[in-house]
């Protein structure tokens, strides 16, 4: 498959990304129970909107469309949010979750940036670089800025009370599951290489 090919699989891949963080934004905007990440989240979503009309401005410079693809792995990492705005935890230890699942964001969109940034260079594509290249500064910016922000909400967390173990929903005895599955199969994997 020729470079420019990949490159457009990548872009409609972070296209597919980014509108899926339109939606879901808004909705860590909404359950985030400190102020400053509520203002994060909802400062974010508008950079996200920005974001979404680069990768068009950069599909036009390419003329092709942006859709066609489904990124799972933003799929996967929105569900994870998803359940951290589920968890019965309180203010700080809540919101740890929800910075875990927006850090995860951040540095799979980071990756997919400096990925296509690279693949931009190589085919010599200045306008499509300078494009890609203002979008991955936001999310480094994004990333700093939780990161920043996650400090005193991981001591407030810390200095909480610990709360009596619930039982297991049926999706949290399904995760542990697939987690030992997952474990085994790797340290089965790791024994036959040693082999």
């Amino acid at each position: 498959m020729p470079l420019k090919d990949v490159l457009l699989d990548e872009l409609r891949d972070m296209y597919s990304a980014e509108n899926q963080l339109v939606k879901a934004l808004p909705k860590l905007a909404k359950g985030a129970k400190n102020a400053k990440l509520k203002e994060l989240f909802a400062a974010h979503l508008e950079e996200t909107k920005g974001q979404v009309e680069r990768l068009k401005e950069v599909f036009g410079h390419l003329e092709a469309k942006p859709t066609g693809e489904h990124c799972n792995g933003m799929e996967g990492i929105v569900e994870e949010g998803k359940d951290a705005l589920e968890k019965d935890e309180a203010g700080a230890s809540f919101d740890c979750g929800l910075i875990g699942a927006a850090l995860r964001t951040e540095h799979y969109e980071i990756a997919g940036y400096q990925a296509t940034i690279a693949m931009a260079k190589t085919l010599g594509m200045q306008d499509v670089i300078d494009l890609l290249t203002e979008n991955l500064s936001e999310e480094l910016a994004a990333a700093a800025k939780i990161t920043e922000a996650a400090q005193p909400i991981l001591m407030q967390s810390s200095e909480e009370p610990e709360h009596k173990k619930k039982p297991k929903s049926a999706k949290e005895k399904y995760s542990a599951q697939k987690s030992r599955e997952d474990e085994n199969q790797a340290a089965a994997g790791l024994k036959r290489r040693a082999s």
